[in-house]
């Protein structure tokens, strides 16, 4: 109790963020589905100038948290075919430097130093930030994680930032991929984000890319945590 009591007291800023990364994409892609069905031709007929708006836009957005990741995918492949996939990956790179930037700024590294008064959660989380590369990637791969949220956690670990932008852009890319090519094939946008036709090959690749990260980020967090408990008992002795 101790515990959770000083965590919030001190990191009361840091856990609120979360929270409100957690809740914000389903208020915000529920909006914008509303908007989109009833402006349907909203996204088409763009000028270049106003396509390149529309890719920093959602990078705002995405690490806002107002759009989910897999809606962004679904809405842009849906209006701007597979000529805008370069435009979506350079949106998710700059949505990632843009949520590092802010959650660096609101933690000012206060979780770490919370948690040096708990030494043995101190040496978990150095062994994981030893392996930034593993976690970022599995993170990122899962689509039932939200991609906001795990930006704010992976910046207030501190990961090397460089590390963080390639490993974030390199995992995101398989779910990435699979449902901007659903939102391509879309009859309309509305069905493209609501009901997603995925087909059971889908729906196989989807559990899978989750299975791999749950069982990833299982087997990094148990070798932290044994490295961790190994380097304490040689301290000791």
């Amino acid at each position: 109790m101790r515990f959770l009591r000083d965590l919030f007291r001190t990191n009361f800023s840091t856990l609120l963020s979360m929270g409100l990364l957690v809740a914000m994409p389903v208020v915000g892609s529920s909006s914008l589905t509303w908007i989109l069905y009833r402006n349907q031709d909203l996204l088409q007929q763009l000028t270049p100038v106003q396509v390149g708006l529309y890719f920093v836009l959602i990078a705002f957005t995405m690490a806002f948290a107002l759009t989910p990741t897999t809606f962004v995918a679904l809405v842009t492949g849906f209006y701007f075919g597979w000529l805008g996939f370069p435009g979506m990956v350079v949106s998710y790179a700059l949505a990632a430097l843009v949520g590092y930037a802010i959650a660096s700024a609101l933690d000012h590294g206060k979780m770490l130093t919370f948690l040096h008064h708990f030494p043995k959660a101190d040496a978990v989380m150095r062994e994981l930030k030893n392996e930034s590369w593993q976690l970022i990637l599995l993170t990122r791969l899962s689509p039932v994680l939200p991609f906001a949220l795990m930006t704010f956690v992976l910046a207030v670990m501190r990961v090397d930032r460089k590390r963080f932008l390639l490993a974030s852009v390199l995992g995101m890319l398989p779910r990435s991929l699979f449902f901007y090519w659903l939102g391509t094939k879309a009859q309309d946008v509305f069905s493209a984000v609501s009901d997603p036709d995925s087909g059971t090959a889908g729906k196989l690749l989807v559990a899978a890319l989750i299975v791999v990260s749950v069982f990833g980020l299982y087997w990094l967090f148990n070798r932290a945590l044994n490295r961790a408990l190994q380097k304490g008992q040689k301290n000791s002795v």
